[in-house]
């Protein structure tokens, strides 16, 4: 999607959604696959959240959810430079990129971003973009098969705003590829894009690309309004108190029976599987003492089910409703489905409240949920 030269172009990120919709409606009626880049992920994810019958699959190479993401001294600089000599900008641009990795490339790039759109109205796009773009109340909306794949270890692009994405969007798979570009032309990304895509029609996974199906307890956990609570102490800080976490919840786990999910890298929550309903509840409401000593609060939600084992991460419908009964559950409360409970109904030491039949986005029946209280 390019940028108009139009004094008064609606640069909103809304105004990226409604082009997306023309575009898609008018190309087929038929479910299809939409793969978005770098700051065009921000439109594709609201996409993807509010029509999930038309999309098979959805992947994002260098995610972005909000406005700060992007933010940098890279781009300041830029900014700047941009005033005084566009070309230099866009060549300079081109290359932090690709991270000077295929100099016969960067060349075309930047005579493309040159003569596409003037120095004032880039800026004008990336002001307002820095300012209201921030979709990230639509990231637990989205029930569409994901994809988010950015490089490990670039220069210039971080990869934890790829991790909250992959932790906020249910069931979503991370890859982080050892790319020091981000041009879609890398081999690399095709690779794995193709694997995610092609995985969903095996019939059956054979040991190279992961196990075959069975039946687990999924665990599934995030912490209490992250996003607000980034606000209030900062990003830094923020982070440390989320990785200290994250290492005693994966600990506990392991305490426990359990196998973390690392393939499932979720930055402020935490996946895992148990082979016992009772051993996965113990693990849950253990967490609830280590979330206190960081000062952070957890949603918790179990469900049991067959899932699909590959490449280091699970998948399957049953992991999806795992993440869902954790959305529903209050700060620090403990929800089961009706599955869990009955596993655990005579091995586990607590008692279940009857909290009804719950609708869930993406799945086609209510789901029984119970609230977990540890006996005295």
């Amino acid at each position: 999607s390019g940028l108009s030269d139009r004094n008064d172009a609606d640069l909103s990120v809304e105004s990226y959604v409604r082009d997306l919709e023309a575009v898609a409606d008018a190309a087929t009626t038929a479910p299809f696959v939409l793969f978005a880049n770098g700051v065009m992920t921000t439109p594709a994810l609201v996409y993807a959240a509010r029509h999930p019958d038309r999309l098979t699959h959805l992947v994002l190479w260098r995610v972005a959810a909000n406005s700060g993401d992007y933010k940098s001294p890279l781009h300041d600089q830029l900014m700047r430079m941009a005033l005084t000599d566009w070309r230099l900008a866009c060549e300079s641009f081109c290359r932090a990129v690709d991270n000077w990795e295929h100099e016969e490339e960067n060349a075309p790039m930047a005579a493309m971003m040159r003569d596409s759109v003037t120095p004032e109205t880039w800026m004008k796009f990336e002001t307002e973009r820095r300012a209201t773009w921030d979709v990230r109340e639509y990231l637990p909306r989205i029930a569409t098969p994901t994809l988010v794949i950015h490089p490990r270890n670039h220069p210039y692009y971080d990869q934890e705003p790829a991790k909250r994405v992959a932790a906020a969007i249910p069931g979503a798979r991370l890859a982080l590829v050892d790319s020091a570009t981000v041009l879609l032309s890398e081999s690399k990304v095709a690779a794995v894009v193709g694997e995610f895509l092609l995985g969903a029609t095996r019939a059956r996974p054979s040991a190279e690309h992961g196990r075959p199906s069975g039946t687990s307890i999924i665990l599934f956990a995030d912490i209490v309004e992250s996003t607000a609570t980034t606000e209030r102490i900062g990003d830094a800080a923020f982070r440390e108190r989320a990785r200290s976490l994250d290492d005693r919840l994966r600990a506990i786990i392991r305490e426990r029976g359990g196998a973390p999910i690392d393939g499932k890298l979720l930055g402020d929550g935490v996946l895992a599987t148990f082979q016992s309903a009772s051993d996965a509840i113990a693990a849950a409401l253990a967490f609830g003492a280590a979330a206190a000593s960081s000062d952070l609060q957890l949603h918790v939600g179990l469900h049991a089910g067959d899932v699909i084992r590959e490449a280091g991460n699970v998948f399957g419908g049953a992991v999806n409703i795992a993440s869902r009964i954790s959305s529903l559950s209050a700060a620090g409360e403990v929800l089961v489905s009706a599955t869990v409970r009955d596993l655990a109904r005579t091995s586990a030491r607590v008692t279940f409240e009857d909290r009804g039949e719950q609708e869930m986005r993406g799945v086609g029946e209510p789901v029984r949920v119970y609230a977990v209280r540890a006996e005295e």
